[in-house]
């Protein structure tokens, strides 16, 4: 994609027109992009500042709306707000798959969707727009990306260890059998997708796939626990 209609389309995504867009650039640069070029940054640096920036806007607004939140509450909270999961979750609506730059390597090996290349590329940005905009637009653009995920982070419906929470759901109910069966798998070695079924009492209640098994066992269980919330209601 030509560099200038890349700019242009993430600023369109994000809202925000940058001043200096070579901030942006640098953002959206992967290291293993910059190791083939000449004299091209990539976001490392930029994802240890903007780290640092959403965990003071996310900590003062969590200080001054939760007010009868202790303390240990409060980091528990922030904890779920700015975890990987809640950062890949803002790129994939960003849709920052599409224009990360990076080597022709890493993008064989599924480095547009894999989660620790996303979730930093949101802090690199975040760290971008603070330089170009200053603390108050990067402020009003974190609380307005991030709104969804810190509602839902203090309602306790943000959940990291599905198989574990599926697990206490149905030990609720006495002793259950949970077994998680690998159905199939496709594509080349260095990109195979596993599909699971997690199955409960011979019955199939979740399905999910992922490009490990590990990931493909947490969304059956995130599917188990969707459809059995749907049940109840």
């Amino acid at each position: 994609m030509d560099k200038r209609r890349q700019i242009k389309e993430i600023e369109y995504k994000l809202g925000v027109v940058f001043r200096d867009e070579e901030l942006l650039f640098t953002a959206i640069t992967h290291s293993s992009f910059a190791n083939q070029k000449k004299n091209v940054e990539y976001n490392e640096r930029l994802e240890f500042l903007g780290d640092s920036v959403l965990q003071l806007i996310i900590t003062e607004y969590l200080y001054k709306n939760y007010t009868d939140k202790s303390e240990g509450e409060l980091s528990r909270k922030r904890a779920l707000i700015v975890c990987e999961n809640s950062l890949f979750e803002i790129a994939q609506r960003w849709q920052l798959g599409n224009y990360i730059n990076m080597s022709k390597g890493e993008e064989i090996t599924g480095g547009r969707e894999r989660t620790s290349i996303l979730a930093d590329c949101v802090e690199a940005i975040i760290a971008a727009i603070y330089l170009d905009r200053g603390i108050d637009f990067v402020k009003t653009f974190i609380l307005s990306n991030f709104r969804v995920i810190i509602d839902r982070a203090m309602d306790d419906k943000i959940i990291l260890d599905y198989k574990t929470k599926l697990q206490e759901t149905l030990q609720e109910q006495g002793e259950v059998n949970i077994n998680y069966n690998l159905s199939k798998h496709e594509g080349p070695p260095h990109r195979r997708k596993f599909y699971t079924d997690v199955i409960i009492q011979d019955k199939i209640l979740g399905s999910g796939v992922g490009y490990s098994k590990k990931e493909a066992e947490q969304n059956a269980a995130k599917e188990a626990i969707k459809n059995m919330e749907g049940k109840n209601e």
